[in-house]
């Protein structure tokens, strides 16, 4: 989502924070592919999340699947057709849900995991994503709109 507004949207400050939000995710995804692929273990799994255990995992999966605040197929469909001030406040809108989602996990992970290199990387998403998500709904207030309810 984050490439998508870099790329469409004309307002330089949601571009600014497209690019803040890219750079900080493939940052962190390529040091927890790195930590796993030194460990030996697969990149990706089919039992998706079942590192938080089995009440937490039953909670966090939304229907179809999807970790908590993931865009669906539709939704990505349709802010790749928006554009202007109106993928603007979607971008927004998915991202605050996206952040919201995965604010959860880091908490958990920065609670539960046992390896403290994971542990200080899952507090400063928690962190990063809590000020994002602030920065964001103010971002879209200014802009006359409101975010989509949690995830």
């Amino acid at each position: 989502m984050a490439n998508l507004a870099l790329d469409r949207s004309d307002d330089t400050e949601v571009r600014q924070l497209a690019f803040d939000i890219s750079a900080t995710q493939t940052n962190q995804t390529g040091r927890m592919q790195g930590w796993l692929s030194l460990w030996g273990a697969p990149i990706t799994n089919r039992d998706t999340m079942t590192w938080m255990g089995a009440g937490a995992h039953d909670h966090a999966m939304a229907e179809g699947g999807l970790m908590p605040g993931m865009a669906t197929e539709d939704e990505l469909s349709e802010l790749r057709s928006l554009s202007g001030a109106a993928i603007d406040v979607r971008f927004l809108q998915l991202m605050i849900r996206h952040h919201q989602g995965g604010l959860e996990m880091a908490t958990h992970g920065a609670d539960h995991a046992s390896v403290g290199v994971v542990r200080g990387l899952a507090r400063s998403i928690a962190e990063t994503q809590s000020a994002e998500s602030t920065t964001m709904a103010q971002m879209l207030a200014a802009r006359g709109a409101s975010p989509l309810p949690a995830p």
